[in-house]
């Protein structure tokens, strides 16, 4: 997350408006007379500017134009007459106002709630982005290669590393194309898993990767079935399952690599031999694949879909749990931070349905 971005027009007291807000909230201070530019992205920009001069005016657009754009909320703090101070910062168009000898409470109140605000209007910009990239780049009938996966799968890796999971999920779960839906929040999934495993740069990228590449196959099944909005038939199902087949021979005459190809093929794999295409066990089903299949798995149970309300996430890891002897006890154990870190809406007693497809 990219923390508070304060703007100054007198730094030795917003440095004391920062150290009282604690060490919990991440700050940056920036000079208002700095011709610089702010470094990084905030998610949240306050203006603590007494003198709201033209000139200061001038200076608070030019720096909040990028930042705003990006969707990170502003806050002005007011100083001196209050009419007259509103009234000037009201022509920054700021999201709230708030008097800067209000008492520390309401400050810090109001900052988390528009700090809170800010993360989910990120989140839900830069998941419609890689929707529109999903369905660029896998449904547009063109081929899919590595540069365009390595493209969608840099895209939602950044967007979980600034948004955090929870406000992915959220945001993804909006979609109303099936697929898609699923895709991006399994891709999501899989970047925050590698984080929290503690994975070096490249296995985070080889992951997440993984998991954005696993449903490919999907764009060769009938949207009819894709996106039925009920429980398939048995025959239907039947269709379904031979994506993980049709992806890789989709995949296998280009230049992805064996691993990758291999998640696309064995998703579905199960160490006891009961999964497909291939019946797989045990050393059979690599690493990189029990990883995906988890995260695969836990985001059907967690997704919203026409016929029934996602699953909580304590619900859907309980059912990973249950899976003792065909997933990955230790892998599965190891994906509870994941777990814990949001909390979807209320579950849904049905289970009948499959837990992937």
């Amino acid at each position: 997350m990219g923390g508070l971005l304060l703007i100054s027009d007198d730094l030795p007291r917003t440095m004391r408006l920062a150290h009282a807000l604690g060490p919990v909230r991440r700050c940056s201070i920036h000079d208002l007379y700095d011709d610089a530019m702010p470094a990084s992205q905030p998610d949240l920009v306050v203006g603590d500017v007494a003198q709201l001069s033209s000139e200061a005016l001038r200076r608070l657009k030019r720096i909040l134009e990028p930042v705003r754009a990006a969707g990170a909320p502003f806050l002005v703090l007011t100083h001196g007459n209050a009419a007259r101070a509103e009234a000037q910062a009201r022509l920054l168009d700021p999201n709230d106002i708030l008097p800067a000898l209000s008492v520390f409470e309401r400050v810090a109140g109001r900052i988390d709630r528009l700090q809170e605000e800010g993360g989910s209007t990120a989140a839900a910009r830069l998941a419609e982005e890689a929707r529109q990239f999903f369905g660029r780049t896998f449904f547009s009938g063109q081929t899919v290669t590595p540069e365009l996966a390595s493209t969608g799968t840099g895209l939602i890796a950044r967007a979980v590393q600034r948004c955090g999971i929870r406000d992915w999920v959220q945001a993804v779960r909006r979609f109303d194309e099936a697929t898609q839906q699923h895709c991006l929040l399994v891709t999501g999934l899989a970047a925050a898993f590698a984080t929290r495993l503690g994975f070096a740069d490249l296995d985070c990228y080889r992951l997440t990767k993984a998991a954005l590449l696993h449903d490919v196959g999907k764009t060769r099944i009938s949207s009819a079935i894709l996106n039925k909005p009920g429980r398939l038939t048995e025959e239907e199902m039947a269709v379904m399952r031979t994506h993980a087949a049709l992806g890789y021979d989709l995949l296998v005459q280009g230049d992805f690599s064996p691993e990758m190809l291999q998640v696309v093929r064995s998703h579905h794999e199960m160490l006891d031999g009961s999964g497909y295409p291939d019946g797989l066990r045990e050393a059979e089903v690599p690493d990189l694949v029990r990883l995906v299949t988890i995260c695969d798995i836990y985001g059907a149970l967690i997704e919203r879909r026409p016929y029934r309300a996602p699953m909580s996430g304590a619900e859907a890891f309980a059912i990973l749990r249950s899976m003792t002897g065909r997933l990955d006890a230790e892998l599965v154990q190891a994906f509870r931070p994941v777990m814990t870190v949001f909390d979807p809406p209320a579950t849904t007693s049905d289970r009948s349905q499959n837990l992937s497809t």
